[in-house]
């Protein structure tokens, strides 16, 4: 049985996974009245997504998942937590630089928690579904660089359902966001370092700036800090930062050593080599 399903792996695991992120999704939103309910919630919908995944690839693959060993989980989400800070923070703060900024102000705490919650499962259903089954799976049938653009591709895409999202926005962030997480995974072969980086940014851009983000409306972090729409190139605009060109580049530039990093340590599969092995 786990032959016949492994030969579809690719669209059961993307259907099941798709599945798994609407529903986390929607009862976070359930949850989003108190904050101690949104962080429980969105903890509890995190494991749930983790645990799902691990039961599908043993399913469907006939294979334990160490992509996501809990062996690795602390130090990854460690490293992935400051490089995901320390890449927004950044950004942020360059585009203040260059006179992006139109306000600053307090906002809330309980804001800042019930964001924390749902970008925590955001980030773990994400990164399960675009590095953990969409990534991994191009990447075996054919190669690295294939895998890297059709997942940033899709991942970017995917955003387009957001209600202020633009198709430079779309772009940028499969660029950015997409080649960056990847890059993470190749290194470690495992999912912790860019769920952390992933939650990181998110969390920090919507929990405690308060920016608008990926196409989502701002306003609910611990700081709400507006930033100058008609500067897309700047700040991004309504899409938020994602969309500037300084994230492009604090993304894309440390994306590249990542890279460069993989390709020394003999982790980037050809296109050849991935067609030789089937």
């Amino acid at each position: 049985m786990v032959t016949q399903l492994k030969r579809f792996r690719f669209p059961i695991l993307v259907v099941a996974m798709l599945a798994v992120l609407a529903a986390t999704r929607g009862i976070n939103v359930l949850a989003s009245f108190n904050p101690l309910a949104a962080l429980a919630v969105g903890a509890a919908t995190s494991a749930a997504a983790v645990a799902a995944y691990l039961w599908l690839t043993r399913r469907v693959e006939g294979r334990e998942a160490d992509e996501v060993s809990l062996k690795n989980m602390w130090a990854g989400l460690r490293r992935g937590l400051l490089l995901g800070t320390l890449l927004f923070s950044i950004t942020i703060l360059a585009i203040g630089m260059f006179g992006g900024w139109e306000g600053l102000e307090w906002n809330s705490l309980s804001a800042c928690l019930i964001t924390m919650g749902a970008t925590a499962s955001v980030a773990v259903n994400e990164e399960l579904l675009f590095r953990g089954v969409v990534f991994r799976i191009l990447e075996e049938r054919a190669g690295s660089i294939v895998a890297i653009a059709a997942s940033s591709l899709f991942f970017g895409l995917t955003h387009l359902v957001n209600e202020n999202a633009t198709v430079w926005g779309a772009i940028a962030i499969g660029l950015e966001g997409g080649t960056l997480t990847a890059a993470c995974f190749m290194l470690t072969r495992s999912l912790w370092l860019p769920i952390g980086l992933h939650f990181a940014w998110n969390f920090v851009e919507l929990g405690f700036f308060g920016n608008a983000t990926s196409g989502t409306e701002g306003g609910t972090g611990l700081l709400h800090l507006t930033l100058d729409t008609t500067t897309p190139l700047l700040t991004g605009g309504v899409f938020g930062p994602e969309a500037s060109l300084i994230a492009m580049l604090v993304c894309t530039v440390p994306a590249f050593i990542l890279l460069r990093r993989v390709r020394r340590a003999g982790e980037f599969r050809s296109a050849k080599a991935a067609f030789a092995s089937k």
